[in-house]
């Protein structure tokens, strides 16, 4: 099925943008049933205008995993089956040998008819997809995969604070990260409306809380301040899914984005998602879904230094 095709089969009754949901989820450990922590086994695949893409290798180099799991790299825009190797010479990922991301799903499921998705974990043994549940994927790293994490890597996702952290991480992937894709890819003009309201409310509510902390949860970055830290990728989506409605100022969530990067590794891979490389591959991604943006044409975003982007 086309890609396209999915994305519609992924739309509700009136028009909203229903995400489907993740077909490989089996946890990392050394549990029966688990995936087996071992260096060398895995190849973590990305697509590098996707937010839960890009956490992973945020979080992938900030623990030292970056020997023990290697990288391939989608084009940003999808082809005609999905994400496909055309960055690599031939067209085909070096390490697995495949031009479409599709042909690892469908080697772990010759069945496979949803959206082929990044982030996803291939294991190299088989060449299949084992892992896409990317909303838990980086507490696989954070925990699971200690064993393996580099001397002085930090503790992303502390014991004592995981409910706090799965709060707002829970808070930030529905209503930020997933919310610019609930309005670019919703249907209708009421679908994208409810889903713009959502999602600034959202933006307004972490605007707030970090105004009165410079950390989301706790005194130190951790994985529930990754979701904010990707607003720089989110920033991208705002532009290409039409969400021009009004004067956005974020200072204290660009302000977030600036501490945190104040951490070399962090400030290299959040560099390394500019806001102008993604506009145009999500545009293309979205032109079909016509819309009215609500508002005028003006998004400016700034940090605590006025340091201000326009489009």
């Amino acid at each position: 099925m086309p890609a396209h095709d999915h994305l519609k089969a992924e739309a509700g009754a009136n028009g909203e943008f229903k995400r489907q949901g993740n077909a490989f989820t089996t946890p990392f450990g050394d549990a029966p049933g688990e995936l087996p922590v071992e260096a060398g086994r895995y190849r973590l695949i990305v697509g590098k205008l996707c937010p839960w893409a890009h956490r992973q290798l945020i979080v992938r180099e900030l623990l030292g995993l970056t020997d023990a799991i290697s990288v391939g790299v989608v084009d940003p825009i999808r082809g005609e089956n999905g994400w496909e190797f055309t960055l690599d010479p031939g067209g085909v990922d070096p390490v697995l040998g495949i031009h479409e991301l599709r042909e690892a799903y469908l080697a772990a499921d010759p069945g496979y008819d949803r959206r082929p998705t990044v982030p996803a974990v291939v294991d190299l043994t088989t060449g299949a997809v084992v892992q896409n549940d990317y909303h838990r994927l980086t507490h696989y790293w954070e925990t699971a995969w200690a064993p393996l994490h580099a001397p002085g890597a930090p503790d992303l996702y502390p014991a004592g604070l995981r409910d706090q952290i799965d709060e707002i991480s829970a808070f930030v992937f529905e209503r930020v990260n997933n919310g610019v894709y609930r309005c670019g890819f919703a249907r209708t003009q009421e679908a994208y409306e409810d889903a713009y309201d959502v999602l600034f409310e959202a933006l307004d509510t972490l605007e707030d809380r970090l105004g009165r902390s410079r950390f989301l949860v706790g005194n130190q970055v951790h994985d529930g301040d990754l979701g904010a830290v990707l607003l720089e990728s989110n920033t991208a989506h705002l532009v290409a899914h039409m969400h021009r409605a009004r004067k956005i100022v974020v200072a204290n969530l660009f302000g977030h984005l600036a501490g945190k990067g104040k951490h070399g590794r962090l400030r290299r891979r959040i560099g390394e998602c500019g806001v102008d490389r993604l506009i145009r591959p999500v545009g293309l991604a979205n032109a079909r879904h016509k819309r009215v943006a609500v508002g005028g044409l003006f998004l400016r975003v700034g940090d605590r230094d006025r340091h201000l982007v326009t489009v």
